[in-house]
């Protein structure tokens, strides 16, 4: 499994730390636009400075670049460059980067190692970690990868500075999703530090950084290629939220606003379906409820869709098998599974319009 190391500076040391796990000091390091103007400059300072032979790539930071066409460009330029199997991949970069880059390493030379330095809070806590990478095609988000497990996944809190709060937020989803689903203890400890870590006051965003981390890697570990239910947990309120990504052409709405959308509809179907008392579902709402996402667009690409319309996208979504919606539901705070039954769906819609009824009320943060 990979190695997580949370800290800053995370890259001290890098060339050190390359050897102690077995990987050379040949490394192309893929950034998208963004990330090369903020971070380039110490990444690449450091490469030089610990005797790194290294080529820099940069890929225009939009969803776009996670394609054939940018993976294509990607292969021409490490060939031009000389890049055998004896070199490794840097991402540095959020989700994207991260699942371009492991796809091209999964892919190149039929396999190199990958190492993720990812920067958004969502890929600190979610994409980066568990080896799932993949591009997209036209007819839906991350049908084409691999699983190709990094061999280290270096986080550096401090890089989550140059975050508009609109990132953080949508990071959050992902963190107070794994309280959710794994641990209470930890989703008490959300509750009560919430507005801290969206601040990214320390020590709660390292503590709740390397927390999220830890579960799914945890996870991860007991089930890599979903084989027993147990990863698909980490898909709790996405079947709902990739539904709503659909709708909003996978442009107008961040997978986290999403998933936390997704998470209130889950919460109240597993109260719906008998699974999750009354107490911890309101006591669940009230953790959805702190999050700060702009009133406008939850309004009309929620709020003003039509119910219907979401559940059909829901059906077109490629995390379903034989037609039929998967859904992670809650037995109680901290304890997901998968429910592997029909569900009506006259069922689902009570569930998505009671999810609207979370975001009509006034913020809690």
């Amino acid at each position: 499994m990979s190695t997580i190391i949370v800290g800053t500076p995370v890259t001290a040391g890098l060339g050190k730390l390359f050897k102690t796990h077995g990987l050379s000091l040949k490394t192309v390091v893929l950034f998208d636009e963004h990330t090369h103007d903020l971070f380039g400059e110490r990444v690449i300072g450091t490469l030089r400075d610990e005797g790194f032979l290294f080529t820099v790539l940069v890929v225009p930071a939009r969803e776009a670049s996670k394609s054939f066409t940018a993976a294509y460009k990607l292969y021409s330029r490490m060939i031009e460059a000389g890049v055998d199997r004896s070199w490794n991949l840097l991402a540095c970069g959020g989700g994207v980067v991260g699942d371009l880059g492991g796809f091209v390493a999964a892919s190149y030379f039929r396999g190199i190692p990958v190492i993720q330095l990812p920067t958004t809070l969502l890929a600190m806590t979610d994409s980066a970690i568990g080896g799932k990478v993949a591009v997209n095609h036209p007819l839906g988000k991350n049908l084409i990868g691999f699983f190709h497990m990094p061999e280290l996944v270096l986080i550096d809190p401090s890089f989550l500075a140059t975050l508009p709060k609109r990132e953080i937020y949508g990071g959050m989803s992902e963190v107070v999703k794994y309280g959710f689903i794994a641990d209470v203890n930890f989703l008490s400890f959300l509750d009560e530090h919430f507005s801290d870590i969206a601040a990214l006051r320390e020590p709660w965003v390292s503590e709740a950084v390397r927390k999220s981390a830890g579960i799914k890697a945890d996870v991860v570990e007991q089930d890599f290629r979903e084989t027993t239910g147990l990863r698909a947990t980490l898909n709790f309120g996405h079947t709902f939220a990739h539904g709503l990504e659909k709708l909003a052409d996978y442009r107008h709405m961040r997978h986290g606003e999403a998933v936390t959308i997704g998470m209130a509809c889950a919460l109240h179907l597993s109260r719906n379906l008998g699974f999750l008392d009354e107490l911890s579902l309101e006591k669940g709402l009230a953790i959805i409820g702190k999050f700060l996402f702009p009133r406008g667009l939850v309004k009309r690409r929620f709020l003003d869709t039509d119910s219907g319309l979401l559940l059909e996208c829901m059906l077109s979504d490629k995390k379903k098998l034989d037609k039929k919606l998967r859904f992670v539901l809650l037995k109680k705070l901290g304890a997901a599974f998968l429910y592997e039954h029909d569900v009506d769906d006259a069922v689902v819609l009570k569930a998505i319009e009671e999810g609207k009824g979370v975001f009509r009320k006034p913020r809690s943060n």
